[in-house]
């Protein structure tokens, strides 16, 4: 970000800027399965490039409903942050001139030669507490080029448009933890969260059944319960494990 101190600018200010500020479209990014645009978004005071992944750039998928991808993406970054774990860089749901309602997420400055399979062998605690989001969240999509390495010296975890499926879909690069424990102050972590989830006073179960169906919920609660009785990073089971390309 740019204008202010980066010390200066806290999440909520991010959040601010991407659910209000002026937005300018300057380019498709490449590589991309859905229309994904990089953006420059500005206010009186920041600027900030973010990725904006509107709902009808969305490819239909066979296993997910139509329109929901951009969803799922804001009720990532609502997890990851009620988890306190800021995996997700900072994301909201917004309508926006020309292409309508999507996903607008702070933008990442990184190498993208440094992903995943180049970081792997280091980073071990951010990289376990990523594989148990991706429990939780039942990510279908984690692909090594998914983990950034941000300018900012942390790792990041992006793309979870395809996640919260009410069936098992766990597909991911993240396989060396299986079978170990899952580390106690995650656990701690989540039993908090399901606090959060089962306090109607609480803003998280309300935004949750905003962004997702009933029995992705109900599911979503299901795996929580269970990473919390059973706290260890699974093994891959049948049918495909590894999302392709790997990267």
């Amino acid at each position: 970000m740019e204008d202010e101190q980066p010390t200066a600018v806290t999440v909520d200010r991010v959040l601010e800027l991407l659910a209000h500020g002026e937005l300018e479209l300057t380019g498709l990014m490449p590589d991309s399965s859905n229309y994904t645009f990089l953006t420059e978004i500005k206010d009186e005071a920041v600027s900030a490039l973010a990725i904006y992944k509107p709902r009808r750039g969305e490819r239909p998928l066979w296993d997910f409903p139509r329109g929901t991808l951009c969803r799922r993406e804001a009720a990532a970054f609502a997890v990851s942050t009620a988890l306190g774990w800021n995996i997700v860089p900072p994301t909201v749901l917004r309508d926006t001139e020309p292409h309508g309602i999507g996903s607008l997420q702070l933008y990442i400055e990184n190498d993208p030669e440094v992903h995943y399979f180049a970081l792997r062998g280091d980073y071990d605690e951010e990289f376990k507490r990523i594989a148990a989001f991706d429990i939780l969240v039942n990510n279908a999509d984690r692909k090594g080029g998914h983990i950034l390495l941000g300018s900012d010296g942390r790792i990041w975890g992006i793309d979870h448009g395809i996640t919260f499926h009410a069936d098992p879909k766990l597909r991911t690069v993240i396989w060396e933890y299986a079978g170990q424990p899952i580390p106690d102050q995650l656990v701690a972590d989540l039993k908090l969260l399901k606090e959060r989830t089962a306090d109607a006073g609480d803003s998280l179960p309300g935004l949750l059944t905003e962004l997702l169906d009933k029995p992705e919920i109900v599911a979503f609660r299901r795996r929580l319960d269970r990473l919390i009785q059973r706290p260890q990073f699974p093994t891959p089971g049948g049918g495909r494990s590894m999302p392709w390309p790997p990267i």
